[in-house]
C-alpha cells in the first residue's frame, strides 16, 4: 500500500506543477482542469479506502504547500474526497468512458461542496466555488471530459499506481 501512496501523491504533485503553471495559461474563465484530482480519484477507486485518504491527505498536504491556501485545507477537502471514491472500489465495473467522467464529475462536486461548507465555517480564510460562477462548472466540465484520458494514461502506470498481483 505505502508504495502506491507515494506513486500517486509524486504523479499528483506533477500534475499541480502542470496545472500551476502550463495549464493556467490556458484556463477558461479561470478554471483549470484538477488532474491532480484525477489522479487521487483513480488511485482511490482501484485501491480503496485507505489508499484513497493517505493519496488524498499527502497530497492535499502538498497542494497546500504549493498553493496560497490555508495550511490543511486541500488535505481536509482531498482525504474526503479519496475517503469517498475508496468507498466504491469494486462496486462499478471500470469501463472506460462512463465510470471514469461520473468518478471525476462527481468527486469535483464532493470537492466544491465542502469548500463551500468549510467556507461557511472559515469565511474569511477559505475561499468558496460560487454555484452560479462559471468556475465551478467550466472546472466540472473539464474535470469530465478529461477523465477517460487521464484514467487511459494512468493505467499505464498501472503497476505502480494499483496494489495487487495483478496490479
Amino acid at each position: 500500500m505505502g508504495k502506491n501512496v507515494i506513486w500517486a501523491t509524486i504523479f499528483a504533485l506533477l500534475a499541480a506543477i502542470l496545472q500551476s503553471t502550463l495549464l493556467s495559461r490556458l484556463a477558461i474563465y479561470h478554471a483549470v482542469p484538477d488532474i491532480a484530482l484525477g489522479i487521487l480519484v483513480f488511485s482511490a477507486y482501484n485501491n480503496g479506502t485507505m489508499t484513497g485518504q493517505l493519496t488524498g491527505f499527502s497530497s492535499g498536504l502538498l497542494l497546500d504547500f504549493l498553493s496560497a491556501a490555508p495550511l490543511g485545507l486541500n488535505t481536509f477537502v482531498r482525504t474526503i474526497v479519496g475517503a469517498s471514491v475508496g468507498l466504491m472500489k469494486g462496486t462499478f465495473f471500470l469501463d472506460t468512458l462512463l465510470l471514469p467522467m461520473a468518478l471525476c464529475g462527481g468527486a469535483t462536486l464532493i470537492k466544491a461542496l465542502f469548500f463551500w461548507i468549510l467556507h461557511l465555517l472559515f469565511a474569511s480564510a477559505v475561499p468558496a466555488y460560487a454555484a452560479q460562477s462559471p468556475i465551478l462548472w467550466v472546472e466540472f466540465a473539464l474535470n469530465t471530459l478529461i477523465a477517460p484520458f487521464l484514467f487511459a494514461l494512468l493505467k499505464l502506470f498501472k503497476p505502480l499506481l494499483v496494489e495487487g498481483r495483478d496490479g
